[in-house]
């Protein structure tokens, strides 16, 4: 893997890179949709590539489980498996570790767990991640981690940071130096003092890249952003930032001006499934009595499938009627969404426009709800 960083707002820190893998180029700031079992829900590789989709992301641990590792490598990777010919990222499970708290043990050498499946007990080590992720055969892979939860104390907090930087270590070392780029995650909870150990502790180690975990567990909008904007500046600026989990179309603009190079995020996914639609005004509800009877689009500004020929009233029928294709043009139209707003904030910042942009971004917002 090569990272390219080819443009940076000096004022606000926003950048314009790519990421080179084996399996193709990644234009930053990204944002990844995520495939946690090998699959976007909904949704064909053919799909994901006509909505401009890059690079996927698929989830280490419940791949684990099923159908297995060893499976996947048989049948010539997770690429092949799941019929994807574009650049992939696994992440590590640390995220599932932390949430299956009540069922999980963490030690210095890893992390037992019960199944979320069948009941069954795990043990999850770094070395063991590492391996599980090689098997996978992703171009982008993490270190296990710690992920701590909000609210939690110094004391604690210090130590699971102590923790994932061992572990990392552990991870590079397990590491077989083979295509796949390993990143290191960034921990240390609300506590700056704690997240600049961290990653001086990481860029000690020199990773392929780095990235902020432990965020969006329940902390207060204000608390991330101050822990994200706090911790961007001090990664190197030669290696991709990665932000975990996050998030929201505004989480995306803010973060993108701190200096975030790559994203991912179950929420238009989940949202599209759950009747939540994204547009240049904001959120709507689509089984919303309003959008009964509705000959519009979602929105109006958006060039997708969905919004090219469905109308807002034939939506909310689908979803109403529970049909399977209300899933999949919601799902359609949100990733469009999330693509499309990322491709307009390479545009601004590649124009050295990025502030404009974000004006433009909010003042939409008001000017179509009103306030």
């Amino acid at each position: 893997m090569e990272f390219h960083l080819w443009k940076q707002d000096k004022d606000i820190g926003a950048r314009l890179g790519e990421i080179w893998t084996s399996h193709g180029v990644v234009q930053t700031p990204v944002f990844m949709p995520v495939g946690t079992r090998g699959t976007v829900k909904g949704l064909t590789p053919e799909d994901l590539h006509s909505l401009g989709a890059e690079i996927l992301l698929a989830n280490t641990y419940h791949l684990w489980l099923r159908p297995g590792a060893d499976l996947v490598r048989a049948m010539g990777g997770l690429r092949r498996f799941m019929h994807w010919d574009g650049p992939l990222l696994t992440d590590s499970g640390g995220y599932q570790v932390f949430s299956l708290a009540p069922t999980r043990e963490i030690g210095e050498d890893g992390v037992v767990f019960q199944s979320h499946l069948d009941g069954s007990r795990h043990f999850l080590t770094p070395e063991g991640v590492i391996r599980i992720q090689e098997a996978l055969g992703a171009d982008i892979i993490m270190c296990l981690d710690e992920c701590t939860p909000y609210p939690a104390g110094r004391d604690y907090v210090q130590a699971s940071m102590e923790r994932t930087l061992r572990w990392a270590r552990r991870c590079k070392q397990a590491h077989t130096g083979n295509e796949q780029a390993l990143f290191g995650i960034v921990q240390g909870g609300m506590y700056e003092e704690l997240r600049r150990a961290c990653v001086e502790g990481l860029v000690e180690m020199d990773f392929a890249g780095y990235a902020l975990g432990g965020l969006s567990v329940g902390e207060p909008k204000e608390a991330m952003m101050e822990v994200a904007r706090g911790a961007l500046p001090q990664l190197p600026n030669d290696k991709p930032r990665y932000v975990m989990g996050v998030g929201t179309p505004e989480d995306l603009v803010e973060l993108v001006g701190s200096g975030a190079d790559m994203f991912d995020c179950v929420l238009p996914t989940r949202n599209a499934r759950n009747g939540m639609l994204f547009t240049s005004g904001g959120r709507i509800v689509i089984k919303n009595r309003q959008h009964r009877d509705e000959d519009m689009a979602i929105d109006e500004h958006c060039s997708c499938y969905t919004c090219r020929h469905y109308s807002r009233a034939y939506l909310r029928h689908l979803f109403m009627s529970k049909e399977i294709l209300a899933y999949r043009l919601n799902t359609i139209h949100n990733l469009w969404y999330f693509l499309e707003l990322m491709r307009q904030m390479r545009r601004a910042i590649a124009g050295g426009a990025y502030k404009e942009f974000r004006q433009h971004f909010y003042q939409q917002r008001r000017v179509q709800t009103g306030s």
